[in-house]
């Protein structure tokens, strides 16, 4: 197990994504997850990144509570 506190942007940089906080701002903003729709289903990521999300969910990893978090910020009004 990763022991590694992990954070909103080392999220995004495990996903491959840019993971300054302008950045991570921007992509929850532009990115909104309609109701219903699981996170790892969004059009925004891609396929890999998708089976890393569908993963970590799935398996409760230690990136699980940064992945709900995620999806809260991508569902929350703006």
């Amino acid at each position: 197990m990763d022991l590694s506190k992990h954070t909103m942007s080392t999220l995004f940089a495990q996903l491959g994504l840019p993971n300054d906080d302008k950045f991570i701002a921007r992509f929850i903003l532009q990115n909104t997850l309609p109701e219903g729709q699981p996170i790892y289903e969004a059009s925004c990521f891609n396929d890999s990144q998708t089976a890393f999300l569908a993963q970590g969910l799935d398996e409760d990893s230690d990136w699980t509570e940064l992945i709900d978090s995620l999806d809260a910020a991508m569902r929350a009004p703006h």
